[in-house]
């Protein structure tokens, strides 16, 4: 089994960042204006990946900064799931450093790690993140990364230390604490994941953020204490905040209650393609498999939508139950050039090949 690649939060705001860090090493003299490297960012931050190597292409002709230009094709080939030419390009951006370690050769190694581990290279991962972690020890994103990296290894020992000294040196990171304990779930050490949840609820108090306390009853399966502590902290309108009160209300078996939780805020916020998506599984517990498909879509038609993988899967799912077959079996197709690594939608295509 395979662990979780990143950090959920930093994931989703990865391109973000990276635009940034962009900005950042042209201010400090990597580059004069890198104009071509600074579109083709754009247009991988809006997932147009092919684009945005043929601008790189262009940008290599022009002259532009050759490092600058092969960190950002490593990020194109990483959305295209082409992991060994990320490797290769990030690689390469590292070897034509001039010797002193600048904030972008830990950019680039912290890339080239997460392109090992979606590549199942997990011992060349590990290694990457002990290389920042020599030169960079107060790092807690390397620690909890090669933690997971070191779960993929079945090091549970290994993983642990990493985990309870990511925790110490952050140990109001509930984000990080709460992947730290799906990790653990996913490798079927369930329990000593809780355990670390309980700590953290133990040392929060009565003063602790009821948003918090109520993820963390969500994960430690008291969904009755997590959905009291929900409604209280929906109050702020956060959109997570509503996710999870859903979600709590769904282990319930409440659907009806969780469709209304989520349709409250999409009534009353813009658009969220996580609630979007929750929505549409929730009508399909519900076996509304019409109103599914349009929950699915609607977060299809969001802009920068960070999960749109998993949107453009479950539209798929709801037309098979809707026995629109052709239809789902065209898009499964497409889905499939997007997403090729995707095993389960190939034994999926394989079945509707058969319809």
């Amino acid at each position: 089994m395979q662990g979780v690649m990143l950090r959920k939060r930093h994931w989703k705001k990865g391109i973000g960042a990276a635009v940034l860090l962009l900005s950042a090493c042209l201010m400090a003299g990597c580059g004069a204006t890198e104009e071509r490297i600074q579109n083709a960012m754009e247009m991988i931050r809006v997932f147009d990946y092919q684009e945005a190597l043929a601008e790189l292409d262009t940008a290599e002709e022009e002259g532009e900064n050759i490092r600058l230009v092969n960190r950002a094709r490593g990020i194109a080939y990483m959305g295209l799931t082409q992991y060994a030419d990320a490797i290769s390009c990030f690689l390469s951006a590292l070897s034509a450093s001039n010797g002193l370690v600048q904030d972008v050769d830990f950019d680039l190694n912290y890339y080239l790690a997460a392109a090992y581990t979606k590549d199942g290279q997990y011992s060349q991962a590990e290694e990457t993140y002990n290389a920042i972690l020599d030169l960079r020890e107060n790092q807690v994103d390397a620690y909890f990364l090669r933690g997971n990296v070191r779960m993929s290894r079945m090091n549970y020992q290994g993983a642990k230390e990493d985990f309870e000294r990511a925790i110490s040196m952050a140990p109001k990171d509930y984000d990080m604490l709460i992947e730290i304990y799906e990790i653990l779930d996913h490798f079927g050490y369930t329990e000593e994941g809780k355990v670390y949840l309980q700590q953290a609820l133990e040392a929060g108090g009565s003063g602790m953020d009821q948003y918090v306390v109520g993820r963390i009853y969500y994960y430690l399966g008291e969904y009755e204490k997590a959905y009291l502590a929900l409604e209280e902290a929906k109050e702020k309108g956060g959109e997570e905040s509503y996710l999870y009160l859903g979600r709590a209300y769904e282990a319930t078996g409440d659907y009806n209650y969780a469709a209304n939780v989520y349709n409250s805020y999409l009534n009353s916020y813009e658009g969220s393609a996580e609630l979007y998506n929750q929505l549409g599984l929730c009508e399909m517990a519900r076996g509304d498999y019409r109103k599914a498909l349009e929950a699915f879509q609607a977060g299809m038609q969001l802009e920068d939508d960070p999960i749109l993988q998993t949107l453009s899967f479950n539209e798929i799912t709801a037309y098979e139950y809707l026995g629109e077959y052709e239809r789902a079996a065209a898009l499964l197709n497409n889905y499939l050039n997007n997403y090729p690594d995707d095993v389960k939608a190939k034994r999926e295509y394989d079945f509707l090949s058969t319809r």
